[in-house]
């Protein structure tokens, strides 16, 4: 079976509305099928103005605000029109990329035909409940996500530890790797732009520090902020600059009150905005592939991030940048107060970090996906 033989039904809860980390690998791995001859059909909520134009055929599925964060769908399951365009494509193979209503009347669908069902995981979703003070749901929601993926006939997930973790709660013993890759004509070294930081107020020796998301409190914007006014209290000299938009964005500002805030760039401004960093901070958990850090990487911009699934199998700890405990505010301000006092130092972590960015192609991770597809399939067949 030939990559060109793939009929995929992919199903998303964010496909284009709100650009994240998940649905850009989403959009990367339908073009890369389509260019491979492959056919698609994409099943996910639409929106009158999305963030991006979307790759491949969309077809809008049911869909509800979530309650306190609009700006995000819940897709609810299917109609009528679903059903009929589901037959009409006759996929042979289906792809669901969240647990939501919709992906689980998908994979009800896909059992009864007998086609295979493969899933991939995006984010650590039982994390999200300590930023919501809900952590005494965590074991429910782990085993409702226990029973979804185990009704799938695999999964792939973005980097080994999150394997790994996957593996440990036991949401499948069939998981293999789907990593991310970086558009290295966007995030490189040479996209930095002293005059665009000196048109922010950050002057061209200034030490400045990088944020990069979405401003909602799950990215670990309470470390951020925590470590920010340590680094203040030691009296290290620094910039700090924001690059993103969200909810929580004033709530931020008050508690960073000399940030620069750059708002939501993409494309080239995007890579310019990231080169232009002297170090990135990230201390989220929540991801499975640290997106924002490779492209720091690209960049040659030197990391501190949290030890954690999202970032731990991408930074090499004191070679490319530095790996701290969640929450240790006082290792995030030590690793960066080390990088503020010792441009050397910044400058060997961030070569090195873009060396490694290197090993990241998007033909070789999609080619893995497509591969999963056909094996799935043809083990299908012959049971």
């Amino acid at each position: 079976m030939e990559v060109a033989d793939l009929r995929i039904a992919l199903f998303s809860g964010n496909y284009n509305y709100v650009r994240d980390g998940a649905n850009k690998a989403l959009n990367r791995l339908v073009g890369y099928m389509l260019e491979h001859g492959a056919s698609v059909r994409v099943y996910a909520p639409k929106v009158a103005k999305p963030d991006f134009e979307a790759t491949g055929d969309l077809v809008g599925v049911p869909n509800v605000p979530i309650p306190f964060r609009s700006e995000y769908r819940m897709p609810i399951g299917f109609n009528a029109d679903i059903r009929r365009d589901l037959a009409e494509f006759a996929p042979n193979v289906v792809h669901l990329s969240s647990p939501d209503f919709s992906a689980q009347a998908a994979q009800r669908w896909a059992r009864k035909r007998n086609i295979p069902v493969l899933a991939s995981v995006h984010t650590r979703f039982e994390t999200y409940l300590c930023y919501y003070r809900m952590e005494f749901l965590k074991p429910w929601l782990e085993k409702r996500l226990r029973h979804f993926y185990r009704k799938c006939d695999a999964l792939v997930a973005p980097a080994p530890g999150m394997i790994e973790t996957l593996l440990s709660q036991g949401m499948h013993d069939d998981i293999t790797l789907w990593t991310r890759g970086v558009e290295r004509e966007i995030f490189h070294p040479g996209a930095r732009d002293l005059a665009w930081r000196r048109s922010l107020g950050i002057a061209d020796g200034d030490f400045a520090i990088g944020f990069l998301g979405r401003l909602v409190r799950e990215k670990g914007l309470d470390s951020f902020f925590a470590t920010i006014d340590r680094l203040r209290e030691t009296g290290i000299a620094h910039k700090v600059l924001v690059i993103g938009e969200g909810p929580c964005r004033e709530w931020f500002a008050e508690r960073v009150p000399e940030a620069i805030f750059a708002g939501f760039q993409q494309g080239s401004a995007l890579g310019r905005a990231v080169a232009s960093m002297d170090v990135l901070l990230n201390p989220s958990v929540t991801e499975a592939f640290g997106n924002v850090t490779l492209e720091a990487m690209a960049c040659a911009v030197p990391v501190v991030a949290a030890r954690a699934t999202g970032s731990e199998n991408i930074v090499r700890d004191g070679e490319t940048g530095r790996l701290v405990e969640p929450g240790d505010t006082d290792g995030y301000a030590a690793a960066l107060r080390a990088y503020a006092e010792d441009p050397a130092l910044r400058a060997a972590h961030g070569e090195a970090g873009e060396l490694r960015s290197r090993e990241y192609s998007w033909e070789a991770i999609n080619r893995a996906v497509a591969e999963t597809y056909i094996r799935l399939i043809e083990a299908r067949a012959k049971a």
